[in-house]
């Protein structure tokens, strides 16, 4: 099948969970499908990674995206039912052009937009979309907003919230068919979209490339937490682990150390290695080598749906993760078996000081867990899932053509 595949981000380098998907899926479906890929861009320098790309893709075309702040994106999102979160930032004339161009030159089966904010630059066709959401964004933002300390932007902020629930629900509407990563996202999304058809295809890890990490325990009771800091549920989930968690595993066991890793640490991120034995690093080459140092990963995640590519590739490391049941949603794993899982911050001190007295307990969890992925969360079973529906929609098309 011949694709037009329409992406925020370039797929490359793997720095966000989102880039770690794609690019997965474009590597095991280059033998199946034609795929033309076309992406935005925040820096120039990433036109040097278009190479890696094209290994996977007939063709790749980027565009710049204009700065968050940008004067047309204010004035768009202050005169225009436009939220200035996503659509006005993605809202592109030249992109639009370009896909119009794209479509009228060659002959495509099937368009597959992610995420949503994508939308707006398609033009009308009848060829059939495929919207894939990664995570349900008017969540994650209202989320933000409702934790957000100055009530003066609040009343603005929540307007916003308003704009971008209608227009996410719209185009869920609106698209030919929908992917979500967990069965908790598809009831939100069916609820608002009742008529659509709404796949699950969740995440997946490099299993072959975590399985050739060594591991190498530390001798100090070392805690894990990882993540991309662009991401704002990371970033809340780093300051509930060091503020409220931390000091009550410390208690308990004076001797452990804390370990943040993740790319593009902001400034309070930084701040948080002035508390005692806590280490914030963000140049880590290899991401491997920080799940075969640590006792136990932690991840509190209190915001942000879909799967979490951190406790997968936590499992697939052979690392004993304990988490909230937002942080394992789309993962089928069987609290206490492959995970430990408690929702309040004492549950998840007592888990994680458990993980670490207790060895035993987290070998059996990380072989069970190890288990899990390699049988249901490889990428080549996972791409073989999007084939299925791709060749579904192909179908449709034919029919329409």
């Amino acid at each position: 099948m011949k694709i037009l595949m329409l992406t925020s981000y370039l797929p490359y380098p793997l720095f966000s969970g989102g880039q770690i998907r794609t690019y997965n899926l474009l590597k095991n479906l280059v033998a199946k499908h034609e795929i033309t890929l076309f992406s935005f861009i925040r820096q120039e320098e990433e036109r040097e990674h278009i190479k890696k790309l094209e290994k996977f893709c007939f063709k790749v075309k980027v565009f710049k995206r204009r700065p968050a702040w940008d004067l047309r994106n204010i004035l768009l999102a202050g005169f225009s039912p436009f939220p200035f979160v996503m659509i006005s930032t993605y809202l592109s004339w030249t992109v639009r052009q370009a896909i119009r161009k794209e479509l009228e030159e060659f002959n495509y089966d099937l368009i597959h937009a992610e995420p949503f904010y994508m939308m707006p630059n398609i033009p009308k066709t009848k060829i059939p979309i495929l919207l894939v959401e990664q995570t349900i964004e008017y969540l994650v933002y209202k989320k933000f907003v409702d934790n957000f300390p100055n009530p003066f932007f609040k009343t603005g902020m929540y307007f916003d919230v308003v704009k971008l629930k209608f227009w996410e629900e719209r185009y869920w509407r609106k698209a030919t068919s929908l992917v979500a990563m967990s069965k908790e996202d598809k009831f939100i999304m069916q609820k608002a979209a009742p008529k659509q058809t709404i796949d699950i295809v969740a995440n997946g890890v490099d299993t072959e490339f975590f399985d050739k990490a060594k591991v190498c325990k530390p001798k100090i009771p070392t805690i894990l937490f990882v993540g991309n800091f662009k991401w704002l549920p990371n970033k809340d989930a780093a300051k509930f682990l060091t503020h409220e968690l931390w000091p009550l595993i410390k208690q308990k066991i004076p001797e452990a150390k804390l370990w943040i890793v993740g790319k593009n640490p902001t400034p309070d991120i930084l701040e948080l290695a002035r508390k005692k034995d806590v280490f914030v690093q963000s140049n880590i080459k290899d991401i491997r080598t920080a799940f075969s140092q640590a006792s136990v990963l932690l991840a509190p995640i209190r915001n942000g749906r879909g799967t979490k590519y951190k406790v997968l590739e936590a499992m697939a490391s052979k690392l004993p993760v304990v988490t909230t049941p937002l942080g394992i949603e789309g993962i089928g794993a069987i609290n206490g078996k492959q995970v430990l899982i408690a929702r309040k911050a004492d549950g998840l001190v007592d888990k994680t000081v458990k993980i670490l007295q207790n060895p035993k307990l987290g070998q059996n969890i990380s072989q069970s867990s190890y288990k899990l992925i390699k049988e249901k969360y490889n990428w080549q079973l996972i791409s073989s899932s999007l084939d299925k529906i791709y060749k579904k929609l192909g179908v449709s098309s034919s029919l329409i053509n």
